[in-house]
């Protein structure tokens, strides 16, 4: 996909970059197609674009990635995921089935995350231990997450420090933060709780975001054992 194109190295290193043309001819797109693609791109951060000027003539848009995204943590296993979710996002578009950053995000959930044959959440332990399992998940994109609860254990907030989207979250959040929020509904969706709310709060802190989570399902009332009549004399 684009991004695969513009991850190499060039002559002596240098960064790739192509005009809309180029990677049109690459991809078999019309090149109004792979120029929309493209926008989007730069629009999320993840490629920047730029006007060079060879010979007499107009310059020339050409395109390339961003400073800081995927070039310099391509290896993490969280740029990597992105990585994945943007071209699954392009293809699906390509063919006729556009997603939101929400719907890439619960999409990835369904494809990775197994399915549980679990009952929804009765009380707030077990809810407690299916928020568990997420962060178990959150783990694998490069968080660790605190947690706290509240809500009569019916909410719980992370604390998602250090986020390996970072500089993409700071110049479109709503990217970065409509994939969190299908990410998360779609790994508890897959625990067998489906019955949830999802709010993120973005940048609570320098380097850290908030997410809630609030079951809808109702938890079984506890019962209080019967209280002892008294014999009349």
């Amino acid at each position: 996909m684009i991004v695969d194109f513009l991850a190499g190295s060039g002559e002596a290193g240098e960064t790739v970059q192509m005009t809309a043309a180029q990677l049109a001819e690459l991809l078999e797109l019309h090149v109004t197609t792979a120029r929309f693609h493209l926008d989007q791109l730069v629009t999320a951060g993840i490629l920047e674009a730029a006007f060079v000027r060879e010979g007499v003539g107009r310059p020339r848009k050409v395109y390339r990635l961003a400073s800081g995204s995927l070039t310099e943590e391509g290896d993490s296993p969280a740029m990597r995921i992105l990585t994945e979710l943007l071209a699954d996002s392009f293809a699906a578009q390509l063919a006729g089935d556009p997603v939101t950053p929400y719907e890439a995000g619960r999409r990835w959930a369904e494809e990775h995350i197994p399915a549980e044959p679990a009952e929804r959440a009765a009380t707030p332990g077990a809810w407690l231990a299916k928020i568990g399992r997420l962060v178990d998940v959150l783990g694998t994109w490069g968080y660790t997450p605190n947690l706290s609860v509240s809500g009569s254990g019916r909410v719980a907030t992370l604390q998602l420090d250090r986020c390996p989207f970072l500089d993409l979250a700071r110049t479109n959040p709503a990217v970065v933060c409509g994939i969190h929020r299908g990410l998360i509904s779609g790994a508890l969706a897959r625990f067998g709780e489906d019955g949830v709310d999802v709010s993120l709060e973005p940048f609570v802190g320098p380097q850290h975001c908030l997410a809630r989570i609030t079951t809808t399902n109702p938890f079984t009332p506890s019962t209080a054992p019967p209280t002892p009549s008294k014999e009349t004399a």
